[in-house]
């Protein structure tokens, strides 16, 4: 049995600006999955670097209002919301509301740093 605690996990910024914590990484052990999976944090009145992953991504919320931006779609998220982020597609997503955003990152296959475009860097988290 693999149990893994959060805290466990160490935070860093990805390179979009949110805080990530990996919680899970099928290339990183040995693991019957593909994905990947963190927790990620958006704090109050920020934004995440628009970004691309060659991979699809799933996001989902839990805590926390948000504006989830995937090509020239914009539309407003909430605790409970579940989003589907195509392969290749331009992403980043603001917190709108009063607290942290936070949020699950679901990456198939698992993510890797080469997998990911982040475009400029004119907005931040």
């Amino acid at each position: 049995m693999f149990i893994k605690n959060l805290k466990s996990c160490n935070k860093f910024v990805a390179g979009d600006g949110s805080i990530l914590r990996e919680l899970l990484n099928a290339r990183k052990g040995k693991f019957f999955f593909r994905y990947s999976l963190a927790h990620a944090v958006v704090k109050h009145k920020k934004i995440t670097k628009p970004h691309r992953l060659k991979t699809s991504e799933v996001y989902y919320i839990l805590n926390g209002i948000g504006r989830m931006r995937i090509d020239k779609e914009s539309k407003k998220v909430n605790p409970g919301d579940t989003i589907y982020i195509p392969p290749r597609s331009l992403q980043y997503i603001e917190n709108i509301g009063k607290s942290n955003l936070v949020f699950l990152c679901i990456v198939d296959p698992a993510w890797c740093l080469q997998d990911e475009e982040v475009i400029g860097d004119g907005l931040s988290a």
